[in-house]
C-alpha cells in the first residue's frame, strides 16, 4: 500500500531536489558541491518518485535512458578535458571565455564547468541505472 502522505510529499520535492542539484553543480567548482554531489542529488529525485510510484514512472519523467546520459556525460566531461590540447596546453587545462550579454557585460564560462556538467550527467545515469534495474527485478 502506498502512502498518501509519502505520494504528495515526493510530488513535492522532487523539483525541489532538482534545482538543488543544479544548484549544487553550478556552485560546484568554486565551493564544496560539484557533478558529483549534484548528480546523487538530482538522481535521488528520481529514486524518489520510483519507489513512491514505480520505475517505469520515474523512467518516463527522465525521458531519456539512463544509459544514454552515462555516454552523454562522458563525451562532455572528455570534450572538455580535450579543449587544452586544442590550444596547445596540456590535456585537462582549463580554457576560459565570455560570452557578451545583450544588456551588457559578459558571461564568463569555462571547461570545468562543463566537465562537472558531464560528471553530473554520468553519476544521474549510472546511479539510475544500477537503481532502476534493481527495482524491476522485484
Amino acid at each position: 500500500m502506498k502512502s498518501l502522505i509519502l505520494v504528495t510529499t515526493a510530488r513535492l520535492l522532487s523539483p525541489l531536489l532538482l534545482v538543488f542539484s543544479v544548484f549544487l553543480l553550478v556552485r560546484g567548482h568554486n565551493e564544496p558541491g560539484g557533478g558529483f554531489s549534484g548528480g546523487l542529488v538530482a538522481a535521488a529525485a528520481f529514486i524518489l518518485l520510483a519507489v513512491t510510484r514505480d520505475p517505469a514512472s520515474a523512467r518516463q519523467a527522465l525521458r531519456i535512458e539512463p544509459q544514454a546520459l552515462i555516454g552523454i556525460g562522458l563525451l562532455v566531461a572528455i570534450g572538455s578535458g580535450m579543449a587544452g590540447l586544442l590550444v596547445g596546453q596540456p590535456l585537462l587545462t582549463g580554457q576560459w571565455f565570455s560570452i557578451p550579454l545583450p544588456a551588457g557585460g559578459s558571461l564568463e564560462l569555462g571547461t570545468p564547468l562543463f566537465f562537472d556538467i558531464g560528471v553530473y550527467l554520468v553519476v544521474i545515469g549510472a546511479t539510475l541505472t544500477m537503481i532502476l534495474t534493481l527495482a524491476e527485478e522485484e
